[in-house]
């Protein structure tokens, strides 16, 4: 999944209690953060400033947690992963079952 990101806001004015929403995914001992690429397949952490745009940017089923901005980097940093991106939106459409189907079907030469 590409992620784009947007200008970034003021660090000050990011978020009032100074927590991000962080998406995560379900593990076998617990939730496990979801890491992502940019557009040019760098591996970055992401954060939300608010839950209404982690559902618009993953829809309403995606689960998160409440993360500062420095443990989220902590978390990220043994991964390897250096970048953190805050209030990305999705840079590719979503894949719905019709697209799916059209991709299964075969080729045809002209």
């Amino acid at each position: 999944m590409c992620l784009f990101q947007y200008d970034d806001p003021d660090p000050e004015e990011r978020t009032p209690d100074g927590l991000l929403h962080v998406p995560v995914r379900s593990g076998a001992s617990g939730p496990a953060l979801r890491m992502f690429r940019t557009p040019l397949g760098e591996r970055t952490a992401v954060g939300f400033t608010h839950q209404d745009l982690l559902t618009a940017t993953f829809g309403a089923g995606q689960a998160s947690i409440r993360l500062s901005e420095s443990a989220l980097r902590s978390l990220a940093a043994p991964l390897g992963i250096e970048r953190l991106v805050l209030d990305p939106a999705l840079s590719a459409p979503a894949v719905t079952a019709e697209s799916v189907s059209a991709a299964q079907e075969p080729v045809r030469a002209l």
